[in-house]
């Protein structure tokens, strides 16, 4: 298997057909497979994927029974994974699942020692600014070029998953894995999609400023673990 997208699911069963259909002309192609985290969801995703999956080779789904957070099921897909290559976004499709062949097309250019994100343009002007100031903040506090950290698809190959050493349960995920690339001297590249609105539902964690401050709050305390990290000297 060549490439594995990792796709978390919580309560998203209102974008489920319109993904699946987004995933098809993806996991047809020979070595790629999509597989779909139904992370702890309580609508009706379990169902929904039950009856759809048949219809879209190439596409499996897990089952997270319980949601321990948005990481948690990414990793849980990513261990589930058959590909040489692994990646995650969305299921909300405000990025598109076949921007990973763009991605996927990188690898192919430079060797599988890379790691890839997306870069989003589209976004309303208060969230680039947030994501901007966030930018900063992380790159001056880790003394490494992180921007855009959030943006989809994230791409790497499984060697790099598998020298992980306990990745954050929650949001800091993708803090997590763009900054151990940068500590492991992979070469970063990035490519433009865009990033529009939700389908259906609403975001997670996106959906007012009380909740922008408790994502704020939890980023930066983990970002301040990472950073004791690097302080620790080497045994």
């Amino acid at each position: 298997m060549r490439f594995s997208l990792v796709i978390p699911c919580y309560n998203e069963a209102a974008n489920l057909p319109l993904l699946l259909e987004r995933c098809k002309e993806l996991a047809v192609r020979p070595g790629i497979e999509v597989v779909l985290v139904d992370n702890g969801s309580t609508d009706d995703t379990p169902r929904l994927l039950a009856s759809l999956l048949p219809q879209y080779p190439g596409c499996r789904s897990i089952r997270v029974d319980v949601n321990r957070g948005y990481g948690f099921g990414i990793v849980s897909g990513l261990r589930a994974a058959e590909g040489d290559i692994l990646g995650w976004t969305h299921a909300d499709m405000q990025t598109d699942p076949q921007d990973a062949l763009r991605g996927l097309a990188l690898f192919e250019q430079h060797g599988d020692g890379i790691f890839v994100k997306g870069r989003r343009y589209g976004r309303p002007l208060a969230d680039s600014a947030f994501t901007v100031a966030m930018s900063i903040f992380e790159t001056v506090l880790l003394a490494r070029p992180l921007w855009d950290i959030n943006a989809q698809p994230t791409m790497f190959a499984r060697g790099f998953f598998v020298s992980w050493l306990s990745p954050p349960d929650d949001f800091s995920l993708d803090l997590y894995a763009y900054h151990q690339a940068r500590c492991s001297g992979l070469a970063v590249h990035r490519f433009p999609v865009r990033f529009g609105a939700r389908a259906h539902g609403v975001s997670h964690w996106n959906v007012n400023w009380a909740a922008k401050w408790r994502f704020i709050r939890r980023t930066v305390e983990f970002s301040l673990t990472l950073r004791q990290r690097l302080r620790r000297p080497s045994p």
